[in-house]
């Protein structure tokens, strides 16, 4: 074999970013797997368009052309979306090629089928990328966190709620202004749902928590919650009790089985995950054996993310030259209970409008307590229009006993508005 031949499935930001990085590093490249790794063939929908980057590759609009090809032995999807991209990643595992893709939407939903395809084949599936842009996370829990038992990841896996977030915490701005400020930067898309949303953040926990637990978590899986009713008034309180508001992507597992989640937190500023900033990523794992770890970095962008899809074809490219693959199969193996979102456990910041009279924060107070909800702090806050704001910590209290104090206050006559409630992810509040 004097080259490994791959094609490409889709030549957008990320399939330019590949290219750029095959190119450019070709010598480092060709050193490391010991023969040069080259782009045959490269799935398109324009024949005509005009590329930003230059390329021998044929470019071809029919995937049969590279399923078909026995010269291609590993084909990289990094189209997006959920159709085509499965049938067309299923056929080349089918076919006996190697397949290595950066789709989040696809590995999320459907990673048990491709996964069981590619064990069939004796072929490999890897999806650096799928999570994290360029930041090393999957094969980190695959592979070099393998002795541990882990506990927890938590992360900030979407870089433009990160970014909105940012800029509401440190210019003031309101929702409405910094999501316009995101779509104008290219960093939020004209619908921002999946974003704003939390469901790109959910499908990717989904992913880290099927490798870290062992088990097969999908989307429906996940209790998911967006920034939608952040407020600047939210932000700066946090501030003043000393955390930062994030949206995070959270899995923990413990006696009671496992809870996957995404929604807008309190953060301890002290915490390694509060100062990750604008539109960079992080992910904070804990292990029994290893301790607390945290992978930082850029979690999308042409290059980042390529650089992950790029690691993969040489590992790829590794194995066939030592005549080996599915070396790491799917580790989704064991079946563990799904903790109802419920029964979850955590302390909750609540601000809510009451009619500014004696006896008020009696009642107030009254009511949770009948939901064995315990108030950590209470601080009254601003006048508006009559009423007084208040701002409440509880002690760590279920979801369903939350939602139930909730309606008995909707309920109150002193209530006037309840404005936000808010998870606070702080182990010393219990």
């Amino acid at each position: 074999m004097s080259a490994i031949n791959i094609a490409l499935l889709g030549m957008g930001t990320v399939g330019t970013g590949v290219v750029k990085i095959l190119t450019n590093n070709a010598h480092n490249i060709s050193q490391k797997v010991g023969i040069p790794v080259v782009i045959k063939k490269i799935l398109v929908r324009n024949l005509t368009k005009v590329r930003t980057v230059a390329t021998e590759a044929e470019l071809v609009t029919n995937i049969e052309e590279i399923l078909s090809d026995p010269d291609i032995t590993i084909v990289v999807e990094i189209m997006g979306g959920e159709i085509p991209s499965k049938e067309y990643m299923l056929a080349a595992l089918k076919a006996g090629k190697h397949v290595v893709t950066a789709n989040k939407d696809v590995v999320s939903k459907y990673g048990r089928e491709l996964f069981e395809a590619a064990e069939a084949s004796q072929v490999d599936f890897l999806f650096e990328a799928s999570v994290g842009g360029g930041i090393p996370i999957i094969r980190p829990l695959k592979q070099c966190l393998a002795a541990n038992q882990i506990t927890e990841i938590m992360g900030i896996v979407n870089g433009t709620t990160n970014y909105m977030l940012t800029k509401m915490s440190t210019e003031k701005l309101d929702y409405a202004d910094v999501l316009a400020e995101a779509q104008a930067k290219g960093y939020a898309e004209s619908d921002p749902t999946a974003d704003v949303g939390g469901f790109d953040a959910a499908r990717k926990i989904a992913i880290l928590a099927s490798i870290a637990f062992g088990v097969r978590i999908t989307l429906d899986d996940v209790s998911i919650e967006g920034i939608t009713n952040i407020s600047i008034q939210d932000i700066e309180y946090a501030k003043e009790l000393g955390f930062i508001i994030k949206l995070l992507a959270i899995a923990k597992q413990d006696e009671h089985g496992i809870n996957v989640r995404v929604h807008p937190a309190f953060l301890p500023a002290s915490h390694p995950l509060a100062s990750v900033n604008d539109v960079f990523n992080a992910i904070f794992v804990k292990g029994d054996a290893v301790g607390e770890t945290m992978f930082y970095g850029r979690g999308a962008g042409e290059l980042p993310t390529a650089s992950a899809v790029v690691a993969d074809i040489i590992d790829v490219a590794r194995d066939i030259r030592h005549n080996v693959s599915s070396r790491i199969l799917c580790t989704c193996f064991d079946q563990k209970p799904i903790y109802p979102v419920n029964k979850i456990e955590s302390p909750y910041y609540i601000r809510l409008l009451v009619e500014d009279k004696p006896g008020v924060l009696a009642a107030i107070a009254g009511a949770f307590g009948a939901q064995q909800v315990s108030l950590h702090s209470v601080i009254q806050k601003r006048k508006i229009e009559g009423s007084t704001e208040l701002v409440l910590i509880t002690y760590r209290v279920s979801d369903e006993n939350i939602r139930l104090a909730m309606n008995t206050l909707l309920g109150m006559s002193v209530v006037s508005k309840l404005g936000s409630v808010i998870r606070v992810e702080a182990e010393q509040i219990s």
